[in-house]
């Protein structure tokens, strides 16, 4: 067998040195190997075996290649350098598993193993079809292979599959007319015969998982319609191309007669005496495959005709490296590099692990661990160190240099790098790295790129903002074209994600532009905002601090001091300014009897923002107080503090006296006197008022207490009062700590009569209105005073509720009455009426109203234009017997898109209008003693031309 080699790990580099070592890297003593556990298994848990030797080895675990992290997981566990599996999972620990060993001389790698599980599940349970031939063809009966796994461990098959023939076990190893295929289950029959006619039943044993599975029975039958022949097919073949270490080829033929089979290689050379087939010559195997069995194979099956099945097989050992012999590994041209832990050997057949280490302790120079950087990239101004690390170059004796380079940069370090500063734009180029030892010379270059700095041109300044405004912080810069940019913006050190779309923080630009818009700033905007702009090379930042100025916050901690019945003292603390200092505060009432809160009048009048108390004066005795303080500066009036706690003024005589005070109405020999009650507020416990009223010219008051504190009305009873007579009265208030102000003094008039004498009235009537008109009475005190005039109508139909009422104020003589119902008897009387009531009523009036006018509108309207004359007529309404009759026609036109309405009258069923050049709209409506009847459709008259 070929052997591969592969340099997985290498030694730390190594100076130069003579001096032999004694230790050595890992040394495998034992391995895991191919593991397939049985599902059915009473053991919970696999051991992968894996021991190492050497100074301080560890051991690592791979599955499928990946690092199995023993960490965070109780499923696995080490034993020593052994893997162990608690409770295996098919899913989850199915794979292939590698040991690591390591120590500080480098890391081996164990053979790899297979673990899999070995399972059989159940077939179907539904019954199998018939199968029906004719006598001497071939048919193969399908076994359906259920889920499993386990079929061959170690080129050992142990899942097995035999097929039972009407309850006895089919015998088909020396048969050449029957095969099984182990592959697939099936059963191939080459030339059915009456015997063959029963039920087959394939049956499956997984000797590893220890576990067998039978399926339902297939009937095979017998056509009726005779015996054929049948040329062989190959039914069972071997795959175009085979890839194996032990090659093996499957043919089975189906035919009448039964086929013969025959192998050979399609190169015309025999095979060769170790291969081994079966007596039926359906399997040809090849034992200990070697390079010289490559090549192309043939099947021949033949009976009554010939049918060829070929395939290629290929023996994989090529050699990844020249100069491997009989196992061994050499290495021309030694260098450092090559110092390593040396294991694999493997083909596409498989894969083995054995291990050897290679120490080099000199060599010549050499780049390919620690090759000169291809590619650096360095701004103009900057600095830039090039490395030169070859392996196994040697301090004794050795001779650094480098290409010669502009005389500002030569700076050459200790271990062979090359330091350039202050870098302009022509020290771009390729530099070469030249390494000599007494053992040879290397020499390796790598190119320097020079690309233009990037700076902030156009950088964001501090700004003093009021809340609410919106701005832009600017961040623009130049940069080298190639390279990309990235802008990022932060506010007090948090940056600013614009795609959450952050409410107020806005981008505007790109490229080289990335301006921040501040929308409707706030307060807690104010800080700091820093622009940083990145590339590949470098970072750049500026910062700005920004101040937000508003209205102050309310203030603090209002307490209330020393109040009485009309004053207070108020103190307060200062809240936070918001970047501008408080100017004034003023101060805020609120009372149960007030709308919201209200300014207060204080001493000092403009309370200064040094200034943190104050006298609220003003206020009402007897009433709950709350008070409350704003704020205000330059920018605007801030939010008022918390309102204080609730306290009520100290009790006062009221000082407030009642308003429009007022008299008259009420009954014969009653004086009414009426005044606006006072606020809530001035009142005060056991308030209530002082009526006082004398004759016009008395000199003495008569007074009279209302302990009502609602009260708004004091009536004053006396036969001897005669109507109309005139008073003076006054109003005043009291309360339990006195008698408060009185009002001034107002007229007032005692009662009156009703009146006395009845109008004298007439009606005129259409269709839905009656307007009644009456002469005016004249009045005076003996006759009663008049202040208007009552209509009562009504009709005499006792199944309708229709009656009405209506006033007029004043000297009105006449009420247009609406809505009434057409062609129906009303009822009308009129009366005069004043505070004391009403007076009698005139003479019943009866009025019957109008028949409805025509409803139906007019037809058949046809005009004519001559010059500048519409000439219009229509058919005559007829009415029905329950509307008025038609006495005219009304013609109501009017110009396009005008308002104004222009009427003509006629008798006749024809009309001319003389109109000018324009567009007209017209209707014609009926006329009758009921009223005006439905108007015609609407004629358009269009716009007449002047040629005409």
């Amino acid at each position: 067998m070929v052997l591969l080699w592969k340099l997985i790990s290498l030694l730390p580099f190594m100076s130069c040195s003579t001096e032999e070592e004694t230790l050595h890297g890992p040394v495998f003593i034992q391995e895991q190997h191919d593991i397939t556990y049985s599902m059915a298994s009473a053991n919970p848990e696999i051991l992968l075996n894996c021991t190492a030797r050497g100074p301080l080895p560890y051991c690592r675990w791979k599955q499928n290649g990946t690092h199995i992290d023993l960490t965070t997981s109780y499923h696995y566990r080490l034993v020593g350098g052994s893997l162990a599996i608690n409770n295996p999972h098919k899913k989850q620990d199915i794979g292939t598993y590698q040991c690591l060993a390591t120590n500080s001389f480098g890391t081996i790698q164990s053979r790899t193993a297979k673990l899999q599980f070995a399972y059989l599940e159940n077939f179907e349970t539904k019954p199998r079809n018939t199968v029906s031939v004719r006598e001497g063809q071939g048919v193969v009966l399908h076994c359906g292979l259920p889920p499993h796994y386990g079929s061959m461990v170690n080129n050992y098959i142990l899942l097995s599959c035999t097929w039972i023939f009407n309850n006895n076990t089919l015998c088909v190893q020396e048969d050449s007319c029957r095969f099984v295929s182990q592959e697939t289950g099936n059963l191939y029959l080459a030339k059915v015969e009456s015997s063959d006619v029963g039920n087959y039943t394939c049956d499956l044993t997984n000797s590893r998982a220890d576990q067998s599975v039978q399926v339902s029975p297939t009937p095979l039958t017998l056509h009726s319609n005779g015996v054929m022949g049948e040329e062989p097919k190959i039914e069972v073949c071997f795959p175009e191309t085979t890839i194996a270490a032990k090659g093996s080829g499957v043919n089975f033929a189906l035919g009448n007669p039964v086929p013969s089979i025959s192998w050979k290689r399609s190169d015309g050379n025999s095979l060769t005496k170790k291969i081994e087939h079966s007596k039926t010559k359906g399997v040809l195997e090849i034992p200990n495959v070697q390079q010289e069995d490559e090549g192309s194979y043939e099947c021949i099956a033949g009976n009554i005709g010939i049918n060829i099945a070929r395939g290629q097989l290929f023996v994989h050992g090529k050699q990844e490296r020249i100069q491997i012999e009989n196992g061994s590994l050499i290495i021309p041209m030694l260098n450092m590099s090559d110092s390593g832990l040396y294991c694999v050997a493997e083909n596409k057949c498989g894969t083995i692990y054995a291990n050897a280490e290679l120490r080099v302790i000199a060599a010549a120079p050499d780049f390919s661990k620690n090759p000169v950087k291809k590619k650096s990239v360095v701004q103009v101004g900057g600095e830039v160190t090039i490395g030169c690390k070859p392996s196994a170059y040697c301090k004794f004796g050795a001779r650094k240099s480098a290409r010669q380079v502009n005389s500002r940069l030569q700076v050459i370090l200790l271990d062979g790098s090359l330091r350039l500063y202050n870098i302009t734009k022509p020290d771009a180029g390729v530099y070469t790295c030249i390494a000599t030892n007494q053992f040879g010379v290397a020499r390796n270059s790598g190119n320097l790129i020079v690309k233009e700095r990037t700076v902030i041109t156009i950088p964001p300044s501090n700004m003093d903002i009021t809340v609410g405004e919106s701005f832009v912080l600017p961040c623009q810069v130049s940069h080298d074209p190639s390279v990309d940019v990235v802008f990022i913006w932060s506010f007090n050190g948090s940056r600013i994600d614009f795609n959450r779309g952050i409410h107020h923080f806005e981008r505007i630009g790109k490229e080289s532009v990335w301006d921040l818009m501040i929308r409707k700033i706030q307060l807690y905007h104010s800080g700091k905002y820093v622009c940083t702009v990145q590339t590949t090379l470098d970072s750049q930042s500026t910062t700005v601090y920004i101040i937000v100025r508003g209205p102050p916050g309310p203030p603090e901690d209002v307490k209330v001091e020393d109040i009485s019945s009309t004053t207070t003292v108020l103190s307060w603390k200062s809240g936070i300014d918001n970047n501008s200092p408080v100017q004034t505060y003023s101060v805020q009432t609120r009372t149960p009897f007030s709308v919201g809160w209200q300014v207060v009048s204080t001493v000092p009048e403009v309370i200064s923002g040094r200034t943190h108390k104050a006298t609220v004066v003003e206020l009402s005795p007897w009433v709950e107080y709350e008070f409350c303080v704003a704020a205000s500066n330059s920018v605007g009036i801030g939010e008022p503090s918390r309102p204080s706690a609730l306290l009520k003024t100290k009790a006062a005589v009221p000082a407030v006296a009642p308003t429009t005070i007022s008299g008259g109405g009420g009954s014969h020999s009653e004086l009414v006197i009426t005044w606006e009650p006072v606020p809530e507020e001035v009142k005060g416990e056991g308030f209530g008022y002082i009526v006082m009223f004398r004759h016009l010219g008395s000199a003495t008051w008569t007074k009279a207490v209302v302990a009502s504190a609602e009260a708004s009305k004091y009536v004053y009873r006396n036969e001897s009062i005669k109507p109309l007579s005139p008073f003076e009265v006054k109003v005043g208030v009291y309360n339990n700590e006195g008698e408060g102000t009185l009002s001034s003094i107002s007229i007032a008039y005692s009662g009156e009569d009703e009146p006395q004498i009845a109008p004298v009235g007439v009606c005129t009537v259409s269709a839905a209105e009656v307007e009644i008109s009456w002469q005016p009475i004249a009045w005076n005190r003996h006759t009663g005073r008049v202040l208007g005039y009552e209509v009562l109508y009504w009709t005499d139909d006792p199944k309708e509720s229709t009656a009405g009422k209506v006033r007029v104020r004043g000297n009105v003589t006449a009420k247009n009455i609406t809505g009434l119902k057409a062609n129906t008897v009303y009822f009308a009387t009129v009366r005069a009426y004043n505070t004391a009531g009403t007076g009698p009523s005139n003479t019943l009036v009866n009025v019957t109203t109008k028949k409805s006018p025509p409803s139906q509108p007019l037809a058949n309207i046809a005009w004519k234009l001559t010059n500048s004359k519409i000439c219009l007529n229509w058919e005559h309404v007829k009415t029905m017997e329950n509307q008025s009759e038609v006495l005219g026609y009304k013609i109501l036109y009017r110009q396009n898109r005008h308002s104004k309405t222009q009427i003509q009258e006629t008798n006749n069923t024809s009309a001319e209008l003389l109109v000018p050049f324009e567009d007209y709209l017209i209707e014609i409506r009926t006329v009758s003693d009921g009223g005006d009847g439905s108007s015609s459709e609407e004629i358009r008259i269009p716009k007449i031309s002047k040629t005409h």
